[in-house]
């Protein structure tokens, strides 16, 4: 008895084990590129796209929580974190990276959850390609209301991003920095304190090569919604989450909403747009309580 009782036990710690460890890996993507990622969990896929400026650690309070449930996956955009840098001239976008990502590690179908850029990638996946979404979590933003790749960089908008890009670099790329951190910090709430210096750490350790150069179309922005709109209704089941101080209307509803047939939209009181880093607890159980339904 004291054998197979040992041996249950033994067992078990092995299973925890297993379901508990970090892996890491990079992998290879269009145009000589390489997508750096973290996995951790089993169950179901989960998988978290960061915002501007930022990289996986913005996830910190959320990774290890989710991957009680769910094989959790977190990844650093092309030109962020670990991730290869971006071009001026390869033409690209973030949502076929992420499924380049998918396809790589065997992923039919994946709930993803993704703020701000974060979201707009979502957002682009939720109208491209919802057959291979689980569910779709957009938290302080949505489709882009922006030209998509085909749609070029015209004369004028070049010529302007140029003058933006030697403005940029007569101020400084430190000074920006410290106004973009403080752009990101000004829509909190009462916990805002609270991810201060994590934020900063990842603004300051960011490159900041998208605001000094030209991108090219990263999101598929009117095309997306283009496509949205022609299918009429999409049925994958949709959180949309905001932070209160960033909500204008409260009685208003996103326009992604008008054509999801399964949507939710939630507004977090006393919080802004970095809302998973300023009051987690509350963003997690949001979250975990909408994709445990799928």
């Amino acid at each position: 008895m004291k054998t197979i009782l040992s041996l249950l036990v033994t067992l078990c710690l092995a299973a925890c084990t297993s379901k508990n460890e970090l892996f890491t890996g990079s992998i290879p993507v269009s145009g000589n590129g390489s997508i750096y990622y973290e996995e951790m969990g089993s169950g179901p896929t989960l998988i978290l796209l960061h915002g501007h400026s930022l990289d996986t650690r913005m996830w910190d309070e959320q990774f290890p929580v989710f991957a009680q449930d769910y094989r959790t996956i977190r990844l650093d955009f092309r030109g962020y974190g670990r991730s290869s840098e971006q071009s001026e001239t390869f033409q690209h976008t973030h949502v076929d990276d992420v499924l380049a990502v998918m396809n790589s590690l065997h992923i039919e179908k994946a709930h993803i959850v993704g703020l701000s850029m974060g979201s707009f990638v979502a957002g682009d996946m939720l109208a491209m390609y919802p057959e291979r979404m689980l569910s779709c979590t957009l938290v302080s933003g949505g489709i882009r209301n922006s030209p998509g790749p085909q749609e070029p960089m015209s004369e004028e908008e070049s010529l302007q991003r140029d003058k933006e890009i030697a403005a940029l670099k007569e101020k400084g790329i430190d000074v920006y920095k410290h106004e973009w951190h403080e752009i990101l910090m000004s829509s909190g709430g009462s916990q805002r304190e609270r991810m201060r210096q994590p934020l900063w750490q990842m603004v300051n350790d960011w490159t900041a090569w998208q605001p000094l150069h030209k991108e090219v179309r990263l999101f598929y922005g009117k095309e997306a919604w283009k496509t949205l709109e022609e299918r009429g209704t999409t049925d994958v089941p949709t959180l949309i989450i905001r932070g209160e101080n960033e909500v204008k209307d409260p009685t208003g509803r996103p326009r992604e909403m008008k054509f999801l047939s399964r949507a939710r939209f939630e507004i977090v009181p006393d919080c802004g747009h970095m809302l998973n880093m300023e009051r987690p607890e509350e963003f997690n159980r949001l979250v975990m309580d909408f994709i445990n339904k799928w």
